[in-house]
This record gives structure tokens, C-alpha cells and sequence, in this order.
């Protein structure tokens, strides 16, 4: 577990000073997190733009690229007022400035054009060596977003209304697990903090909200493919239309007994959808989901929580099957010593076969895959 000291005040009053002396002169800020965002995302970009509406004269506006699917991410949305707008590249031109917010340039998972550079980045995942912009702040040591831009809102002195509190709160505590994983010391302290201000009521019905039907038939598919190796497990969702169901998969399948690592997939329109998770504190996932995806696609992450994605524009049913074949196979490969094991269903045959099975193929012995008879070996 990470054990990084926040850093001082007036470190975080420098920073944010930096940050408004780059904006100086800009009428429009857009503020930009990753496709599909988190609530990391979303809390972070909900702060940034309350911080400089406030302080400056410059209009602001929080948006993304993708859906906001996930039934907690559109309660949060919703009861805490946090207004965002979806974007393509063409509006992301009519803005003056563009702020990245819980991502970095030419990392595939935002909507950024190539030939727009950003005026800053602020981000919690590691730098990357293409990351360039005239204001950056990237801590890889703090488990959450949303740990920076409470100091910054702490720094600034203005008062920290309880939707915000609220927002910021369950960005630190979904990003790690209530500080279960990933966690520095900058991460508690925020947290603590917040928790006095923020709206209790809002907060459960955030946390518990209604879900439709679609959302548990994702979940029996998940179930049907998935597919173990050893310790480690792997899944297909096939075609999504909410694409957060990828990582709520895998956060609800890492918790398998005696499995320390997953991975799932799913296809969102012309792009195939990783997302992995280990309990190992020192797995280096976002290592190895940019391993698994080579050289086909883009990822990226910190030791416990990765993601990546594949562009399958142009490729055929059968094509996009393989590369996700493709992408199992590797997984397990990086995970266990190919050719020492054989893959087992989670479910037992009879069941896994009333639906047509996605599930992965074996790494090193052939298509070899069992049924599951007592427990995961």
C-alpha cells in the first residue's frame, strides 16, 4: 500500500496559483476527463470547475467523450447537480483552453484531438513520457484524483459547499475501495475530512440505486463466460451498451476466492474494452495491461486497477472474436506459467452451454476449457 505524505499547503496554494496564472486571459475553459468517467472523473472535474468559476472570470464547462452508464455514476450526476456535457472533437476546438482531468494526452481513453494541445493535466496515474502541457500536476502516488483537487479546494480558501464535499468523498472512496487499495496518507486525510460535510442522504441513495434489468443480465453473462486459470480469471461480456459494466465486472469478480487476478472485456462500438484488477498491492496491472494489449492497443493504470482498449474499426465479427481470444489468451499467459494448468469454467458446463459461450481459449495447451466441479483450482 502506498504510504505517500500529502504535500504542504502551501505547496498545493503554489500549484493552484500556477494553475490560474496559465489560464489568465482565457474566456473558455474545457474541462476534459477520460471517455466514459468515474466518479475519480467526475468529482475531479466537479471541483476544478467550482474553484476556477469562482476565482476567475473565464466560463467553464466539464465534459466527455462516451457514456455516463453506470447506474452510480448517473445518481451522482444527478443528486449532487454536476452539470457535464458530451463532447466530440469538433466542439472540443471551440474552447479557448482545455484542462485533462484524470488522464493524459495520447493515452486512448479520452476524446481529446491530436492536434489540440492542452493548457494543462492534472492526473493521479503515471507520467507519461508523451505528456506535455504548460501546467502539469500528476501525482502517480496519491490513490485518487479527487485527493489533488481537495487540496487544491483546501487551498484556496473558499468554502466547500456539501454536494462538492459530497462528490469529492465518493471519488476518494470508489477510486479505493473506502481506502482499502491504493492508498496514501493525502488519500485519508481527504477523506476524513470530507466526510463531516458531506450529504449523507444523497451519499446512500448514490450508492444504492435502482438498476435496471439489463444490468443483471450483464452480470449472468459475466458469469456464464467467465473462465479460471490458476488464480486468475477472465471474462467476455461481448457487446455492451453501457461500456462501465466492463470495470464493474471485474471489481465484482476479483472478489472470487482464491483469485488474484481478472481481467474482463466487452465490445462498445468499435472498440474492445479491457479492464483489470489484482489484489496483489504490488501487481503492477497498468504493466500489464499495456503488455496484454501490444501492439494492438492502448492502456494504462496503477498496481491494483488498469484499462486499456483495441480499435476494431474496419474488423469483422470474427476478426474482433479472435482479438479478444487474442487478448484472454495473453492475460493468462502474463498471469500463470502457460502449458502448468488448464482453464475451468466458474460455471458448471450444463448451465454455461443454454447460452452461446465467449469464453477465452487456453493459453498454452489448446481449447482445453473444463467444467468447474467444486472450487477454482
Amino acid at each position: 500500500m502506498v504510504n505517500q505524505a500529502p504535500v504542504s499547503i502551501e505547496t498545493s496554494q503554489a500549484k493552484l496559483q500556477e494553475l490560474l496564472s496559465t489560464l489568465k486571459g482565457s474566456r473558455s475553459l474545457l474541462i476534459l476527463t477520460h471517455d466514459n468517467p468515474d466518479p475519480d472523473a467526475l468529482a475531479s472535474a466537479s471541483c476544478l470547475k467550482y474553484i476556477v468559476s469562482k476565482l476567475t472570470n473565464t466560463r467553464v464547462k466539464i465534459g466527455y467523450g462516451g457514456i455516463i452508464g453506470r447506474a452510480e455514476n448517473r445518481a451522482m450526476l444527478r443528486h449532487l447537480r454536476i452539470q457535464t456535457v458530451k463532447l466530440t472533437e469538433s466542439t472540443i476546438r471551440r474552447y479557448q483552453s482545455v484542462i485533462l482531468i484524470d488522464t493524459q494526452p495520447m493515452t486512448g481513453n479520452n476524446s481529446m484531438p491530436r492536434n489540440v494541445k492542452a493548457k494543462g493535466v492534472i492526473d493521479h496515474h503515471p507520467l507519461r513520457k508523451t505528456t506535455k502541457a504548460p501546467f502539469l500536476d500528476v501525482r502517480p502516488d496519491y490513490g485518487a484524483n479527487a485527493t489533488i483537487m481537495t487540496e487544491y479546494l483546501v487551498a484556496s480558501g473558499l468554502d466547500i459547499p456539501a454536494n462538492l464535499a459530497t462528490a469529492l468523498f465518493y471519488g476518494i472512496g470508489s477510486e479505493t475501495q473506502d481506502l482499502g487499495r491504493e492508498t496514501s496518507e493525502a488519500d485519508s486525510k481527504a477523506y476524513l475530512a470530507l466526510f463531516p460535510r458531506t450529504n449523507k442522504k444523497a451519499l446512500s441513495k448514490i450508492r444504492h440505486p435502482a438498476l435496471d434489468k439489463d444490468h443483471f443480465a450483464y452480470l449472468a453473462t459475466a458469469i456464464t463466460n467467465a473462465v479460471t486459470y490458476k488464480n486468475a480469471i477472465a471474462t467476455s461480456l461481448g457487446v455492451v451498451e453501457n461500456p462501465d459494466i466492463v470495470a464493474l465486472v471485474a471489481e465484482m469478480l476479483i472478489a472470487l476466492n482464491r483469485i488474484s487476478w481478472c481481467m474482463c472485456t466487452g465490445r462498445y462500438k468499435n472498440t474492445i474494452l479491457l479492464s483489470l484488477r489484482t489484489t496483489r498491492e504490488k501487481g503492477r496491472a497498468g504493466v500489464l495491461a499495456r503488455k496484454i494489449v501490444r501492439p494492438i492497443g492502448t492502456a494504462g493504470g496503477h498496481d491494483m486497477i488498469a484499462g486499456g482498449q483495441v480499435d476494431c474499426t474496419g474488423k469483422s465479427e470474427t476478426e474482433r472474436d479472435d482479438m479478444e481470444k487474442r487478448l484472454a489468451a495473453n492475460f493468462f499467459r502474463f498471469t500463470g506459467k502457460p502449458g502448468s494448468g488448464e482453464l475451468n469454467r466458474l460455471l458448471p458446463l450444463q448451465a454455461a452451454d443454454k447460452q452461446e459461450s465467449g469464453a477465452p481459449s487456453d493459453p498454452g495447451n489448446g481449447d482445453k476449457t473444463k467444467t468447474r466441479k467444486e472450487e477454482v483450482k
